[in-house]
């Protein structure tokens, strides 16, 4: 477990980029930049970073995040992150992945981790314990193995939240069956294959308030590619391909617990993309809820068809002033923004700068890719339909392509969109949303920080 509050512990860790003031309180002059030493029986270690940022970060989480790697596994521990303001503390707060929640190992005890700040502004603890909670959630939903997490189980688990909210402002619609198969033709062909049927989810939480905002995320519960199957490589790990889902249902529940006075739907898109007789094919032509046709040339590009029919849905539906899609989209993204920071792709400027900030106030960076539909939308032509839903050149900004074939389906909405691919950040293997197998937590503070600031 790992909380937010003070402890004794056997073993205490500062980290931070200035640690002399709480060196000199314990008499340590070492300079070095990992000091261990005993102090009434308590190991304490400081661990000072050098803070060296350009303007696409605000603190060295990567720094923090290799030195807890080196920590005793076992060994019960008080996390004291030293930091001068409350944006870097939001920024280093998704250090808790770390210490992951999910297990279904046999032996072993449960370690407790205490984490706390020393810091020179007003710490809002009640907000990080919410945020927390939410990328803790986050991890833990994308850490569970598809024979847990299928559609029914994530379905349950955005009913369970509803409950749990107890809140007049709060409801769920769950669509599925004859009216998902008859309208949302991305969503319904991507999943019509698995055991556990497709569905979309609608969260609203509606207080007073004159901005609305629409969520939308991916929630493939497993990915094996369909008819164009991955190879074993690739496909192990594919359990992440709900990381966008995850973090729209984490950062539901922030939001309704902090009371940010924002209508907000937050829509999952859930499937799984699996192999039968009933499997969507290459050369199908669907019909998705935008009324636009698709031939498939891909069954492994079902991201996009999914998170297409819940824009739709919301352009048409909802009259939001914003809507943001969440998604491990696109292996692209990890070329295009790297490891460490999230694709965002708007027509708006204003949006991008917007969205930029939020990835800075929250610790859940982004970073902007091309936006130039005039050029690009290209790569989709059909000559049966109206989109193709796979690129014909996978060299020409790939990941920027897949937000540009979402966007066809916004119809004539005039209002705000952003798009964010989250491929590399969901899990733990590569980049943002994922490492070393396991979940990040990634996207829930940065939803979060979008509805609250917008």
């Amino acid at each position: 477990m790992i909380s937010i509050k003070s402890e004794n512990t056997d073993y205490l860790i500062y980290i931070g980029y200035n640690l002399t003031e709480i060196k000199q309180k314990y008499a340590v002059k070492s300079t070095s930049s990992f000091v261990s030493i005993l102090n009434d029986n308590k190991q304490i270690s400081f661990f000072e970073f050098e803070n060296k940022v350009s303007r696409n970060l605000i603190i060295r989480t990567d720094l923090i995040n290799e030195k807890i790697k080196q920590l005793p596994k076992d060994q019960n521990m008080q996390i004291m992150l030293v930091f001068d303001t409350y944006q870097e503390i939001r920024n280093a707060l998704p250090v808790v992945y770390n210490f992951p929640i999910y297990s279904k190992k046999t032996s072993g005890p449960q370690r407790k981790v205490y984490l706390d700040f020393v810091c020179k502004e007003k710490v809002d603890y009640q907000e990080l314990n919410v945020l927390l909670n939410g990328i803790l959630k986050t991890q833990l939903l994308v850490d569970m193995p598809p024979n847990e997490l299928n559609t029914n189980r994530f379905v349950q688990e955005a009913k369970d939240l509803v409950a749990k909210l107890n809140n007049e402002h709060v409801s769920i619609k769950v669509i599925e069956g004859e009216e998902l198969k008859s309208k949302f033709g991305g969503i319904y062909n991507v999943g019509k294959a698995a055991v556990e049927p497709p569905r979309l989810v609608v969260l609203s939480y509606l207080p007073p308030s004159e901005k609305t905002i629409c969520l939308v995320g991916k929630g493939i519960v497993y990915d094996s590619g369909g008819l164009s199957i991955k190879a074993t490589l690739f496909m192990c790990g594919m359990k992440h391909d709900m990381g966008g889902a995850a973090s729209v249902l984490a950062s539901f529940e922030s939001i309704v617990t902090q009371k940010v006075q924002k209508k907000v739907y937050a829509l999952l898109c859930l499937a799984e993309n699996a192999v039968s007789s009933k499997s969507l094919r290459n050369d199908d032509i669907i019909t998705m809820y935008s009324g636009k046709t698709v031939e498939v040339n891909n069954t492994d590009a079902e991201g996009r068809l999914v998170l297409s029919d819940g824009v739709a849905y919301c352009s048409q539906n909802l009259k939001p002033d914003l809507i943001v899609d969440i998604a491990t989209l696109t292996g692209a993204q990890l070329i295009t923004t790297g490891l460490k920071h999230a694709a965002i792709l708007t027509p708006s400027e204003k949006t991008e700068q917007f969205v930029i900030k939020c990835g800075k106030d929250s610790g859940d960076l982004v970073y902007p890719i091309l936006y130039a539909p005039e050029i690009l939308l290209d790569n989709f032509k059909s000559k049966v339909a109206d989109l193709k839903n796979s690129v014909k050149d996978r060299m020409n900004a790939q990941c920027s392509c897949a937000g540009i074939f979402i966007e066809q389906h916004l119809g004539d909405y005039k209002g705000e969109w952003c798009h964010v691919d989250i491929a590399g950040k969901c899990k733990l293997i590569v980049g943002p949303a994922s490492h070393e197998d396991r979940g990040t937590g990634y996207g829930a503070s940065l939803l979060y920080e979008i509805v609250k600031q917008y």
